[in-house]
This record gives C-alpha cells, sequence and structure tokens, in this order.
C-alpha cells in the first residue's frame, strides 16, 4: 500500500466518524422530543460503517480499497421510557408521557469513542505524510 492510497483510506475513516459524531449529536439534541413530524416520540438513530473490500480484478493501488463507508443509519427499535407528566402536552388520557429512546450517558460514551478515533486516524495521516516528507528527503 503506498502512502496516498493510505491517506485515502484514512481520510475516509475521517467522513465515517464526522457522520458518527453528527448523529450523536442529533440524538442528544433531540433527547427531550416527544413528538416529532411522524408525532411519536424521536427514535434514537444508530450508525452501522462497512469497509469496502477490493473486487476482483482490482489492483493493490485503488484507492477505494479498504475504505471505510456508512452501511446504514437506522433508527433504534428500543421503546423510550413512559413519564407520569398529566401538564405535558403529549400526555395520554392516563397522564404518561412516551420519551425518546435516548440515553444521555449512552451517546456520551458514543461521543467520546467517536471522536478519539477521529484522533487516531488524524494522527495516521499526519504520520503518513511525515513519512512521505522524509523518503522525498532521503535523495538529496
Amino acid at each position: 500500500m503506498n502512502v496516498i492510497s493510505g491517506i485515502n483510506v484514512t481520510a475516509s475513516a475521517l467522513d465515517a466518524e464526522k457522520t458518527r459524531m453528527d448523529i450523536v449529536a442529533q440524538n442528544i439534541a433531540n433527547a427531550e422530543t416527544t413528538h416529532g413530524p411522524d408525532g411519536k416520540p424521536y427514535q434514537r438513530k444508530l450508525v452501522s460503517f462497512e469497509t469496502v473490500m477490493k473486487t476482483a480484478g482490482a489492483t493493490a493501488s485503488d484507492p477505494e480499497a479498504g475504505a471505510v463507508k456508512i452501511a446504514e443509519v437506522k433508527n433504534d427499535p428500543t421503546p423510550g421510557p413512559l413519564v407520569y407528566n398529566p401538564q405535558h402536552p403529549d400526555a395520554d388520557a392516563n397522564g404518561m408521557v412516551h420519551m425518546p429512546n435516548v440515553n444521555l450517558a449512552f451517546e456520551m460514551v458514543d461521543l467520546i469513542s467517536s471522536t478519539r478515533a477521529y484522533e487516531a486516524n488524524l494522527a495516521v495521516v499526519k504520520n503518513a505524510k511525515q513519512m512521505a516528507h522524509q523518503a522525498l528527503s532521503i535523495g538529496h
């Protein structure tokens, strides 16, 4: 694998982690949204990654080989908690409000994990750049 294709793979991982951080931020922002456009509480979103594998006949220098991409962004099907709040505009006849299935502690763990993965990928790019620079300076 050459340095440029390694940076391309890392750039795809950076894009994927940025999307993951955006989704986590969206989950946090909607942690109290009890009435969405569909009339239901907000559903937590989950991000799945996948690796782009080499196809038959692809060369080792194929920039897409080994790249990371978003497989899907889907709603978490687990139900949110029921909270007793008869004054809430979305309360049912018994005073119960269906809350979103967003757990702020889980979201913060996901955000920290994604941030650390992003930082690690940035370090890979920095090191690859330094290696390329040192390789070019050998001939001088």
